[in-house]
């Protein structure tokens, strides 16, 4: 083959094709201009706790964010800047430490420190004086883009770019940065919906590209030991965070983009969705099947058919159908005094042949052409304009939708083709061009709808549900999912992939459409039960498909409605330990659903599992992605395991998971403490006055914790305010006994049981007690398990477990079970 820089453009482009050539030659074009400018060093001085350094081609910013954080702004006289999307705007208390010598200045914050080379220019990272990360040419810039290349590490792997289909680790890859459906994906997917200019890396940081525009991010795909960021304009700034561990790394990393805030309880309850639900009188009638089936229900889903009777011709309306519902209010607070909530979809497009679009118009409302004008465009669903959610009046035009609709009794929104879906490059936003901000629309959108809600309803907490962002959007409530998957086992298989490449950089409860979206000629049983099944472990329930196959498992047969029935209702009883996930997560930035070389950060072969996950600390799930298999080979990061629905242990590297149509691998951890609460027909009816304590003993574990985060589930920054309630539960064992302390801290809620029925179980119990004492007062065996009673307790030699049934008022209580 001729060397590719002898041809012709022309015949290159007839031999090769443009989309093959093009990271070659976009390559080849910019390395004379990093062989031709070498930066050097000139000077620099503190400036409000920054560096800032003049070099021989730019002002370079570095702003400590935390102790191991730190942003990194390099700026050219005439090049535009962006404001940071990615940041939240808090104010850092770091005592950084700069030290000058004669080649070197050395920048320490105290988990990481910045060693900047004076010539030539170049800035390396070191986290306990160890390398970490160091820029290879650093910031580039020329006429069509610019960004930042970094020296890659020999064995190091890379996870990030948010949702692609491409395995765990995205090392060799050469990302698009730009959020486009996919409709219908499976398998493999190189760009979705919800792109991120991050990785993290298992050298244990992440390092952000802080640029909302049209780019690629390519991890050692055209030069093996280069990641490089590129985009067509934007801000050219990065962010390299650092920590010792992978959950400090990730407290590290929230701390600067900023905590997911928690979501009402009812969040983490059972969805009635489709596309969709087609009248008022149809809303009632799936709403009254959920109860006649004996479902939990806590929110119903409306898509586009709210505002319009057709697909086409009525996007913009963002008004109730009269026709079709002509009492939404009364719908809606008839549905609100069951306990069910309603979220409505909307979206950023306004048809010219919608109601809205005149008042669109003269309010400017919608983004500009370049003669000035209301941009308009041909769209799937007609002729269109797009709302500039960049412009103070197009926000404030949105908002007032909104509002009008939220005063009506809407709970929650659903903002849907946010990439945007379609986006012109020559779109002009208040702040720029389509192709400058493109990344960050729904971003901005989640911004305006969070800070709305906040302004008008500051005690509660919105329902924010979108398709795409940008990183930091979490700050705003966003509850991502993962778009229209195709209804098929290939579209089942990547969704714990998706889930956890999202959770790991902020995106804790990104989750699917359970059953899958698009197609599918017939309803496939076992496709659907493995995927509902898989939901329970997954943040948001929430069932949604085209709607030539219900979604909703109240219409299948009934053998599928009566497993599903007790999967939606196990979703139910575990509340307590779901709710303690999604306080974890707003405390820390843990995501729900977590790898498994958490576990064991030493084995980099954990990092490319992506078929099992931790749900929480104590689950191990290992989803049914394939049909007619009756076992599951599951990998175990170490430490002994138990089958949740057979107590079965495993301590081995694989355990071998019998399954059947009823049943998925989930495991528990040994000394685990799992809280559940008794049924409840929805998250209104919560209570934990009456709790169970599953735990798991084992030889093996020696102490162990547990916790439940309590509160009233609807008032905004309840933690802060000191309005919950935190259980705490540990485990010691020494010789033969088996000790267990209950403590209480927080000030209380609203509808806080004063006093807890608890019915600890405990699993792997091999023989009968000799005394179970509770507060230094012996508990009685009974007989039989019907005769159980507070302050008694049972032992099964069946099913080897030790049960105890006790009070527990505000009071600390110690109970010890001895052989």
């Amino acid at each position: 083959m001729k060397d590719v820089k002898s041809l012709k453009p022309k015949r290159l482009f007839k031999k090769f094709g443009l989309a093959t050539l093009l990271p070659t030659l976009l390559a080849t074009a910019m390395q004379p201009a990093f062989a031709e400018t070498a930066r050097s060093y000139q000077s620099h001085q503190l400036l409000d706790d920054k560096l800032v350094i003049e070099t021989s081609d730019s002002q370079v910013t570095l702003t400590p964010l935390n102790s191991g954080a730190l942003e990194v702004h390099y700026q050219r006289e005439g090049m535009k800047q962006l404001p940071s999307f990615a940041r939240a705007q808090l104010e850092a208390d770091v005592q950084a430490q700069l030290s000058v010598s004669q080649d070197t200045l050395r920048y320490a914050l105290g988990d990481l420190t910045a060693v900047i080379h004076k010539s030539p220019f170049a800035i390396e990272y070191l986290r306990n004086d160890e390398p970490l990360l160091a820029e290879e040419h650093g910031f580039f810039a020329n006429q069509t883009m610019r960004g930042f290349r970094f020296a890659l590490q020999e064995n190091e792997k890379l996870i990030g770019g948010g949702q692609r289909v491409l395995g765990m680790d995205r090392r060799g890859h050469r990302l698009p940065l730009y959020n486009k459906a996919h409709y219908g994906y499976t398998t493999e997917s190189e760009q979705m919906y919800f792109g991120l200019p991050a990785v993290m890396s298992s050298n244990k940081y992440i390092l952000l590209f802080d640029n909302s525009a049209t780019g690629t991010m390519d991890l050692g795909a055209s030069e093996a030991d280069v990641m490089q960021f590129e985009a067509v304009a934007g801000r050219s700034a990065y962010i390299v965070v650092a920590g010792d561990s992978y959950p400090q790394l990730i407290e590290n990393y929230v701390d600067v983009t900023g905590h997911q805030p928690m979501p009402p309880r009812w969040a983490l309850g059972n969805f009635a969705s489709r596309f969709g639900y087609r009248s008022e009188q149809e809303v009632r009638d799936v709403v009254e099947k959920f109860r006649e089936e004996d479902f939990p229900l806590d929110a119903v889903v409306l898509d586009l058919f709210w505002f319009g009777p057709d697909i086409k011709g009525h996007m913009g309306n963002l008004a109730w159908d009269e026709n079709t519902f002509p009492t939404p209010v009364d719908m809606m607070a008839d549905l609100d005094k069951q306990g069910i909530n309603t979220i409505l979809v909307t979206e950023p497009f306004v048809l010219s042949t919608s109601e809205r679009w005149d008042n669109a118009v003269a309010s400017n409302a919608l983004a500009k052409n370049i003669a000035g004008e209301p941009k308009q465009f041909e769209f799937y669903f007609g002729n269109t304009g797009l709302i500039d959610v960049f412009s103070e009046d197009g926000r404030d035009w949105f908002w007032n939708v909104y509002s009008d609709l939220k005063e009506q009794g809407v709970a929650g929104w659903w903002g849907d083709l946010g990439e945007p879906e379609v986006h012109p490059s020559d779109t002009v936003h208040a702040v720029g061009m389509a192709d400058e901000i493109h990344n960050a629309y729904g971003h901005r959108w989640a911004q305006m709808l969070f800070d709305n809600e906040k302004a008008t309803s500051p005690e509660e907490r919105p329902f924010i549900m979108m398709r795409a962002g940008f990183p930091g959007s979490q700050r705003f409530g966003m509850i991502p999912w993962t778009g229209d998957v195709e209804r098929s086992w290939g579209g089942l298989k990547p969704q714990v992939e998706l889930s956890l490449q999202m959770g790991l950089l902020g995106f804790g409860y990104t989750h699917s459409d359970l059953g899958g979206f698009a197609g599918g000629e017939k309803f496939d049983r076992e496709l659907y039960i493995r995927w509902l099944q898989y939901g329970v472990f997954q943040p948001v329930y929430r069932p949604h498909a085209q709607d030539h196959i219900a979604p909703e498992p109240v219409f299948h047969d009934r053998k599928t409605r009566n497993i599903l029935r007790e999967y939606v209702k196990l979703r139910y009883r575990l509340l307590p330990y779901n709710y303690t996930l999604a306080f974890e997560n707003s405390q820390t930035g843990m995501p729900l659903m977590r790898p498994l070389f958490f576990e064991n950060e030493s084995d980099l072969a954990l990092m490319d599992n992506k078929d099992a996950y931790l749900w929480g600390n104590d689950f191990l799930v290992a989803p049914v992605t394939e049909e007619n298999i009756d076992e599951v080979a599951v990998q175990l990061p170490g430490g002994v395991w138990f089958d949740y629905w057979t107590d079965e242990a495993y301590r081995d590297d694989i355990a071998e998971v019998e399954v059947e149509l009823d049943t998925i691998p989930v495991l528990v951890r040994a000394g685990a403490f799992i809280p559940t609460i008794k049924d409840v027909r929805n998250t209104r009816e919560y209570s934990s006055e009456h709790l169970r304590l599953d735990y798991y003993a084992d030889a093996s574990v020696n102490t162990s914790s547990g916790s439940v985060y309590e509160d009233d589930g609807v008032t905004a920054d309840a933690f802060a305010k000191g309005l919950y309630e935190q259980l705490a539960f540990t485990s010691a064992r020494k010789d033969n006994t088996l000790n267990f302390a209950f403590s209480r801290s927080g000030n209380g809620y609203t509808g806080m049981p004063e006093t807890r029925a608890i019915d600890l179980v405990l699993h792997n119990w091999q023989q009968v007690p000799t005394s179970i004492t509770l507060g230094g007062e012996t508990i009685p065996l009974v007989r039989k398990e019907n005769q159980l009673t507070t302050n008694t307790a049972y032992y099964d030699k069946r099913s080897n477990t030790l049960q105890v049934k006790f009070a527990w008022g505000k009071q600390d209580l110690k109970l010890a079970v001895s052989l």
